[in-house]
């Protein structure tokens, strides 16, 4: 198991804890996590929590590095049109890519290349590297675009995971669900967590 540098981007689906969540375990596992954040996502974040995050990237990034109490340096996070930016390249170094949560228009837009935004071109790079990319999709139902978007996706490689938590581990509170559903992301970027026990342990 690593850690290293992870590219996370949280879009405007609803699900903003499932982003919240996986950045502040990443850092706490030592990753370096470049960080973009939508606009919309923003509104979710605002709606859905009582965090009251800053629109500008740079104090985004000062904002959430002292809520999670990251290291100097861990964590950077971009905006929407930072093109130099290294996520905008195939030459960075980060070797995962997460949208968590991530929005069905999201998932339209990276199944069809269109790089409008840098969140985009983040993965469309992430694609043409042949590296690992993983969507955590919050919507249902879903329609037949969204499924044939999916299986566009899959067959590249994409890890396409819904917002799916289990029961099986008897969740006390929403904090026990939301820790499921990051547990199992965190395992497909293979970073030791102790978030729930594995089955038959």
């Amino acid at each position: 198991m690593t850690s290293d540098r992870i590219i996370l981007a949280i879009t405007g689906a609803s699900g903003a804890q499932y982003g919240l969540r996986l950045l502040q375990c990443l850092l706490e596992a030592g990753s370096e996590v470049w960080l973009m954040v939508s606009q919309p996502a923003q509104v979710v974040i605002a709606t859905e929590t009582e965090l009251d995050l800053p629109g500008r990237a740079e104090e985004q990034q000062a904002f959430l590095g002292e809520y999670f109490q990251a290291a100097e340096g861990q964590l950077k996070v971009f905006g929407r049109e930072q093109w130099m930016s290294p996520v905008a390249s195939g030459s960075n170094t980060a070797r995962a890519m997460v949208v968590c949560p991530c929005s069905s228009a999201t998932l339209s837009a990276v199944a069809n290349g269109a790089s409008r935004d840098l969140i985009e071109r983040a993965a469309d790079v992430m694609l043409k590297e042949r590296r690992r990319l993983i969507l955590l999709h919050r919507e249902m139902p879903v329609s037949s675009i969204h499924l044939e978007n999916m299986l566009k996706l899959s067959r590249e490689g994409v890890v396409i995971m819904p917002a799916s938590p289990g029961f099986y581990h008897r969740p006390a509170d929403i904090g026990d669900l939301i820790d499921f559903v990051v547990a199992r992301i965190l395992d497909q970027l293979e970073i030791d967590h102790s978030l729930l026990p594995r089955w038959g342990e």
